[in-house]
């Protein structure tokens, strides 16, 4: 299977957990916790953000952290110098979700409609 492959089937997947991500980026976005919502997607254990899925905890495949754009700066998961091109890139949070899927295919940003 190519990775293009396995990425359409790992988004396909990640669908049925778009309500319970959107209302934890609302809060996110409501509360002026960030204007940059990321939500880590991985099946081994990370140390960032805090827990809105745990694979070890339902029928999930995968667990998710809600992060911010902050806290990946702060542990040096995006560069200082990255900042402005990755808010450039960043597509409204009220309209997507930008997902960093940690997987046997590495790390890579995803953004994925709400609707």
């Amino acid at each position: 299977m190519s990775n293009t492959e396995r990425l359409f089937l790992i988004e396909k997947e990640l669908k049925q957990y778009l309500p319970i991500v959107q209302e934890a980026s609302t809060s996110i976005l409501d509360n002026d916790i960030s204007k940059y919502p990321i939500f880590v997607v991985h099946k081994e254990e990370i140390k960032v953000g805090i827990n809105v899925i745990d694979k070890n905890k339902t029928t999930a495949n995968w667990s998710i952290e809600a992060s911010t754009l902050e806290e990946f700066v702060v542990k040096n998961l995006i560069h200082q110098s990255k900042v402005e091109e990755f808010r450039k890139t960043y597509k409204n949070p009220k309209d997507f979700v930008c997902f960093f899927l940690v997987s046997e295919m590495g790390a890579q940003f995803i953004f994925m409609a709400f609707n």
